[in-house]
């Protein structure tokens, strides 16, 4: 399975299923490219079976285990195509000496884009309407403009900073949330940090793009908080919102869309809460742009080439 300088396992179904130009680069370096699931998400077996016999491994959004890992004798480096490296155990790699990058920035754009997308779908029933009218029904939602409203941010790295951009342009006031705050975003008119709670209680849309913590951001206290009628945009990750109290939050009327791009499993089991009209869902397109991969995968690679030598 092997040549002279060994294996590079690439499992980003984009990639796999297509290839990519960049991946040329890992050849000419001395590598062989092994995609042995075109199009698939690899489950923890089927990894087993392949990562003991790769130096490099490009990885997408897979369960990355602390038994795939200790399996994986040779491995040097993990490279994700993407920023998040959560689904990775970062306590095993580091305990077997294997770097893990990402390629943080290189789909931000791509995601402040579809997270503009999906507020104007909550707040304008766009997708709910195609739907409607190809039944054959003609029927109308009154919807909201987004002028003058508030625009909450939960985490304000690149891809909050450029979805505030474009909210900014189009007349709306954002607010933001971050541990870590910047002072030269700070700066940007139109714009003001302030704690999680004002998030919460101030915004007409509240958008995350923040890490998963312990336990949901959003449970049933969290939401309890928001304006009534808000709109939640999450591109982040599914754990960040308790889906039970999101269901409540809906049933109720204080929450008057969520729109989300993440998922604990994909493809995902449609709970209630998915399963609800005024739910949106889009099957992780963030970063599933022409351009976004491009950037990703140009620097997940040089990742995998500059490490290995």
């Amino acid at each position: 399975m092997e040549n002279s300088r060994g294996n590079v396992l690439v499992t980003p179904r984009s990639l796999s299923k297509e290839g990519h130009p960049a991946l040329s680069k890992l050849e000419q370096a001395g590598f062989t490219v092994l995609m042995p699931w075109p199009g698939k998400q690899p489950s923890e077996e089927q990894l087993l079976e392949v990562v003991p016999y790769c130096v490099g491994y490009l990885a997408g959004v897979e369960p990355i285990s602390r038994n795939v890992l200790e399996a994986a004798t040779r491995l040097k480096i993990i490279s994700r195509n993407g920023v998040g490296i959560d689904n990775i155990d970062l306590e095993a790699a580091k305990l077997h000496a294997i770097a893990v990058e990402g390629t943080p920035g290189a789909n931000s754009q791509g995601v402040a884009e579809l997270a503009l997308g999906l507020m104007f779908d909550s707040l304008r029933a766009i997708a709910l309407s195609n739907a409607v009218l190809k039944s054959g029904q003609w029927t109308r939602k009154l919807g909201s403009e987004v002028q003058g409203k508030t625009l909450g941010l939960v985490g304000c790295g690149n891809i909050g900073q450029r979805f505030a951009k474009m909210a900014i342009g189009i007349g709306m006031r954002v607010i933001g949330y971050d541990l870590y705050r910047n002072e030269e975003f700070s700066k940007l008119e139109g714009f003001g940090y302030v704690d999680l709670d004002s998030v919460l209680t101030d915004s007409d849309v509240i958008s995350l793009h923040c890490p998963p913590g312990d336990a949901p951001l959003l449970d049933t206290r969290a939401l309890a908080m928001v304006k009534h009628g808000v709109v939640v945009v999450n591109t982040a990750r599914d754990s960040l919102v308790d889906h039970g109290a999101m269901f409540e939050a809906l049933e109720r009327g204080q929450v008057l869309a969520y729109a989300t791009d993440a998922f604990a499993k994909e493809p995902p089991e449609i709970d209630a809460l998915f399963n609800h009209e005024r739910v949106v869902l889009t099957p992780h397109l963030g970063g599933f742009t022409k351009e976004s991969v491009e950037r990703a995968t140009v620097a997940a690679v040089d990742n995998i080439v500059q490490y290995l030598g």
